[in-house]
């Protein structure tokens, strides 16, 4: 596993996603056993940061996140625990409530990381980030962050936050490099903030580019293998795929060792260029 080190704190390159964990928008109780299936395949092959929210299944993959930790006996200090705080939520009293909340579903004392999982337009960011500041001088909170957050939020969560933003959590993979138009990537990287890509390989519905394929080939690896390897070869960045698959939970793990020469990555940064479809 590769890992990037910012500001004294050390995340793996990849990372284990739980949206559809649990449920989506709402508990969904029939998916328990292939999302605990999922939960303690990721723990017992070593992955150590786990991504969560409030929203996600409306608490319960939080639950579950608790409940797969103390099954496989996991230690809490070795893993790095993400959760978010809904932009519906983001009134100073609401944080904090949020946040208690996502501890009692964890069962944890803290929280590694806690971002704001949207914008909203019309929201108090500086009383979120009020909030969010007496979380950490509590203990609750480790670290802070954002998601889905644009260049000018970014740069005005860091006015608020009294602790370095950590990261900006945004949908960032092949073909889809629209952060990296809007200069949040190069912000981030020359600023010390993680990219963390959520959704990597979202073209799995997509037809595989001819370039991705032959890669792949190359390296024996899967189309999606080499998607994620072309993600964490960059700096500041990290990511955080999801599956129910053992098989594909550990591919997406191994992914990170996948080394990819200068011109492998420059081939895949023009694959879906008009001249390669």
């Amino acid at each position: 596993m590769k890992y990037e080190t910012i500001h004294n704190l050390t995340l793996p390159k990849i990372g284990f996603g739980t949206w559809k964990i649990g449920g989506e928008s709402s508990p969904d109780l029939t998916t328990d056993s292939v999302s605990t299936t999922a939960l303690h395949s990721a723990l017992e092959i070593g992955y150590t940061h786990f991504d969560t929210a409030e929203y996600y299944a409306a608490g319960h993959a939080e639950e579950l996140i608790g409940r797969a930790i103390r099954e496989t006996n996991s230690k809490r200090e070795k893993l790095f625990i993400t959760s978010k705080v809904s932009p519906e939520h983001l009134d100073y009293d609401d944080v904090l409530t949020s946040c208690e909340n996502s501890l009692r579903r964890l069962n944890m004392e803290y929280i590694d990381l806690y971002l704001i999982h949207w914008p909203r337009v019309g929201m108090n960011l500086p009383e979120a980030f009020r909030a969010l500041n007496k979380l950490v001088q509590d203990g609750k909170v480790k670290h802070l962050g954002v998601s889905n957050f644009n260049l000018k939020l970014l740069k005005q969560s860091q006015s608020f936050s009294e602790t370095p933003i950590i990261t900006n959590q945004v949908p960032y993979r092949l073909p889809d490099q629209s952060y990296v138009k809007n200069g949040v990537l190069e912000y981030c990287q020359q600023n010390d903030i993680l990219v963390t890509a959520y959704s990597p390989v979202k073209f799995r519905s997509v037809r595989v580019n001819k370039t991705l394929g032959e890669i792949a080939n190359a390296h024996s690896a899967t189309p999606f293998q080499i998607a994620l390897a072309w993600l964490v070869s960059q700096p500041r960045v990290i990511t955080i795929p999801m599956s129910f698959n053992p098989q594909h939970i550990r591919e997406n793990f191994d992914a990170a060792d996948i080394l990819l020469s200068a011109d492998e990555i420059q081939k895949l940064n023009n694959a879906w260029s008009k001249d390669d479809e």
